[in-house]
């Protein structure tokens, strides 16, 4: 039996894309290389169908940029790479629920305080140590986030354990989305270790902005099975794993 030929419109419409999206996704090797028609008309089959479902389903647990990068990965075979990607993914969202549990700890019981945090640090290192750019921690600064002090002989910025504390809530919490007003507001919370209750809803958000993107990713590890494995798609044999 011939496999079905789709149209654009036809990948678009069970996720509520544009026509355009799904070229798009295409040209960008989300998607492997669709067939033409005599015409030029773009021709999609089953393979297309798994493929554009894994990536929807990527990219509310890892992200757009990642999603992209894991399916241009199997698209050239290299599902290795792709797995690399996705451990990294986890990684950090278990980072994420780590700190989360100490700022928990933090502000839901004043007599709880952090774990013995890092020495202090230059701008440099705390930058590097949380993958951003020195612009972005100098950003924090200004927002009232950290408060560096300046060593009185060089005038460099000198973040103390506290500062390196809180920049790294700060990272997290703009990961989850916040504002710097808001991350502000929280980190001096956490400073005071009160105000529970205005902390909470906070707190709570976190806790299920967490819960849903672990779950989005068992949903997106089972798309991405699907499409890795499934022996035959559009006449052409899948990807077998355990070679």
């Amino acid at each position: 039996m011939r496999p079905p030929r789709l149209r654009p419109v036809d990948l678009a419409r069970e996720h509520g894309l544009s026509t355009q999206a799904v070229r798009n996704y295409e040209e960008a090797s989300i998607l492997p290389p669709a067939d033409r028609t005599a015409h030029g008309y773009r021709v999609y089959g089953q393979r297309h169908v798994l493929a554009l479902r894994a990536f929807v389903a990527l990219v509310p647990a890892h992200g757009h940029a990642t999603a992209a990068a894991v399916l241009r990965a199997v698209h050239r075979d290299d599902v290795d790479a792709a797995l690399g990607l996705l451990d990294a993914s986890h990684a950090e969202l278990s980072a994420d629920r780590a700190t989360l549990e100490a700022v928990d700890a933090a502000v839901r019981d004043p007599g709880v305080h952090d774990p013995a945090p890092a020495a202090a640090s230059a701008i440099g290192p705390l930058a590097r140590r949380l993958g951003v750019h020195p612009a972005t921690v100098r950003a924090w600064e200004r927002a009232g986030i950290v408060t560096p002090r300046r060593d009185p002989r060089t005038g460099y910025r000198v973040y103390s354990a506290v500062d390196v504390r809180d920049a790294h809530l700060a990272h997290q919490l703009r990961r989850g989305g916040y504002p710097l007003e808001r991350i502000a507001v929280v980190v001096a919370r956490v400073r005071a270790a009160g105000g529970v209750a205005a902390l909470e809803a906070t707190l709570d958000d976190w806790h299920a902005r967490l819960r849903r993107r672990g779950l989005a990713m068992l949903g997106a590890a089972a798309a991405l099975h699907t499409y890795l494995v499934t022996p035959v798609i559009d006449g052409e044999p899948g990807r077998h794993l355990d070679r």
